[in-house]
């Protein structure tokens, strides 16, 4: 899988005459197999909407998004999206729930349940396959919303700050689960977060954006993730010396961007 962004810009029409917004501003970015790559910086910066375009639910003003090699010209099977608000169907259990999007392309239902199954197990939800997701966590829904949008088989797993609303332990935790699904998976993963400390740790290359008009300004290849899964405990990996430079760099770089604002 490879992903391409070949000077992508987005421009929103203002009503009334008034000017347009430059949303997004020549952007390049390459996504390789296997990648998890996320994008950061301050708020109204283009994350969402950077998200967005490679979903397929924008159309970039200019530029264009190749999916291995192909163009992307809206939604697809190959591109699976994980929303901050998980956007369970609350009327379906929880295998219901993962089987959703296999419903809708027409596979059988004791295929879908035996798919849908599988990645029930892998993020631990074995023991609630029946339960309705109302009755659960915000941590256990937003597995629930990742094991739907992996039971697909998407090339490519975009995820638009999944974390945010759960509470400081269940955030760590799953920020060490979806790592482990990650590297069990093999896929390739499009992160969106506010949290500087969140995106160091578990990707392996960060973007970070730039004030309106968005536009990449920085890119930092990281290790953390790769320690983490290599047997590194997870806060061993984030008091290191390396990991606390690197967060202060970004952390500055993000403060000065939101005093130009």
């Amino acid at each position: 899988m490879r992903l391409q962004i070949e000077d992508a810009s987005v421009v929103f029409p203002a009503p009334k005459g008034a000017a347009p917004t430059e949303a997004l501003q020549n952007i390049q970015l390459t996504i390789n197999d296997g990648e998890f790559v996320v994008a950061i910086g301050a708020s109204g910066c283009g994350k969402s909407t950077l998200l967005n375009l490679i979903a397929g639910f924008l159309a970039p003003t200019s530029g264009d998004i190749l999916l291995d090699s192909d163009l992307v010209q809206g939604p697809g099977a190959e591109r699976s999206v994980v929303f901050q608000n998980h956007a369970l169907l609350p009327w379906l259990n929880v295998q219901e729930n993962v089987a959703f999007g296999l419903m809708l392309q027409g596979v059988s239902k004791a295929k879908r349940y035996e798919i849908s199954d599988r990645f029930i197990d892998l993020l631990g939800l074995q023991n609630f396959k029946k339960a309705s997701t109302y009755n659960l966590s915000g941590g256990m829904q937003q597995r629930v919303g990742i094991a739907r949008a992996l039971a697909c088989d998407p090339k490519l797993l975009l995820m638009d700050e999944p974390l945010g609303a759960l509470d400081a332990l269940t955030r760590e935790r799953a920020q060490e689960l979806i790592l482990r699904v990650w590297e069990d998976t093999g896929k390739s993963v499009f992160f969106i977060t506010h949290s500087v400390e969140e995106a160091l740790f578990m990707g392996t290359q960060l973007i970070v954006m730039s004030p309106r008009p968005g536009r990449i300004a920085h890119r930092f290849d990281l290790p953390f993730s790769r320690q983490f899964l290599q047997g590194t405990p997870a806060r061993s990996v984030k008091a290191s010396q390396e990991f606390i430079a690197l967060r202060e760099k970004v952390l500055d770089i993000i403060f000065s961007d939101q005093e130009m604002l």
